[in-house]
């Protein structure tokens, strides 16, 4: 049998018999190898980040930065950008124009930065395990049972902030646990999950409306407005303690970024290269539904920001998988943005869940057809 014509391998002596001279060492440092990479390596640890993708962050930075800035000057009593700049420093001409800013107007933007992002690296992580761009928490149903745990505390306990982070959080694990066992078969698919989801989300739906409907009406009332989910009203308390629920659980999630990528290559790939996959999925989805579930508890379902916000990271970073980081920026921009549409854009004030359902609705419909005719 003749052997296969490999001209590779028959170039291999000859690379080697190459002398390193000046002009070939030159030549040999200007091949193009990928894309711009940036490392960062402290000890036994190494980040890297593509050029690509830092410039892309730092873009959506600045705009949510200009976007939350915009918030803070609009409303119904109008401010510049001085005046903004001047309440925030606390001079001493612009006492009233700080209360506006800092005690009505800024825990709201705060919030929606914090918030968004934590969807954002939530519906990130739940996308990158599954391998499907319909996978995030408000369609396999997570969000549904972040939403169940806060409304049994606010029908039945009628709790404070941290009952209710408790009781999406609860809701949420209990809801994610579920899902996990039903969706078991030798292993976890990631188009079983998001099946099995939807059919919970489906139960725990029904089960939320009997509760609004046993409730009192006050009670059923405020719980409908919160189940739209919106910032109105958010305090200081409520961002303080989401974000910093928030950063430390975005921490969390950091460190299992590179087990995140290996699962990504499928679960036997994954083991070859000495990863724990089951225990890095398990630890990547308590995260992921801790983090709707902080946003859950303040704002209530704020839907459709998890499934968006990674894929368009994806294309704008241009990178061959959804990556948290991307996804967190891009979450922050989309929820600050919605929320000053929801205020100041439209005609009667809106909660901001109702922006994001009609922009993300459009956007799924979207998505589901450009996935068709992909696989077509």
């Amino acid at each position: 049998m003749n052997a296969p014509n490999n001209g590779a391998a028959r170039s291999a002596p000859a690379l080697r018999d190459t002398p390193e001279t000046p002009d070939t060492i030159e030549a040999a440092a200007r091949v193009d190898f990928g894309r711009p990479t940036v490392i960062i390596r402290r000890g036994g640890f190494a980040l890297r980040w593509q050029a690509r993708t830092i410039i892309v962050c730092a873009i959506l930075g600045v705009l949510t930065l200009a976007v939350t800035t915009w918030a803070l000057a609009l409303g119904d009593y109008p401010l510049t950008l001085g005046q903004v700049w001047a309440a925030l420093i606390g001079a001493p001409d612009a006492e009233f124009a700080h209360t506006v800013v800092v005690e009505w107007r800024l825990p709201r933007a705060v919030a929606a930065v914090f918030f968004g992002a934590a969807l954002g690296a939530s519906g990130a992580a739940f996308q990158s395990l599954t391998r499907n761009p319909l996978a995030s928490p408000d369609i396999i149903g997570f969000s549904a049972g972040s939403y169940t745990g806060a409304l049994v505390v606010i029908t039945l306990i009628h709790g404070s902030y941290l009952q209710l982070a408790g009781g999406a959080l609860l809701g949420g694990i209990a809801t994610a646990a579920l899902v996990y066992l039903l969706a078991w078969r030798r292993g976890v698919q990631g188009f079983r999950l998001i099946i099995v989801g939807i059919a919970v989300s489906a139960v725990l739906t029904s089960f939320n409306t009997w509760l609004m409907l046993t409730a009192d009406l006050e009670v059923a009332m405020s719980a409908a407005a919160w189940g739209a989910g919106s910032l109105n009203g958010t305090s200081w308390e409520q961002t303080f303690y989401g974000s910093g629920i928030i950063l430390l659980l975005l921490g969390a999630m950091a460190t299992l970024t590179l087990g995140l990528r290996q699962l990504e290559l499928g679960d036997d790939a994954a083991k070859a290269t000495g990863a724990r996959t089951e225990p890095i999925r398990l630890a990547v989805m308590v995260i992921g539904v801790a983090l709707t579930a902080t946003v859950t508890a303040a704002a209530g379902p704020i839907v459709f920001i998890a499934l968006a916000a990674p894929q368009i990271a994806r294309r704008l970073t241009r990178t061959p998988g959804v990556t948290v980081a991307s996804a967190a920026f891009t979450g922050a921009l989309l929820l600050a943005a919605a929320d000053v549409a929801a205020q100041h854009l439209l005609p009667v004030p809106l909660p901001v869940g109702v922006v994001t359902v009609i922009v993300g609705g459009g956007y799924l419909v979207w998505l589901i057809i450009h996935e068709v005719r992909r696989r077509a």
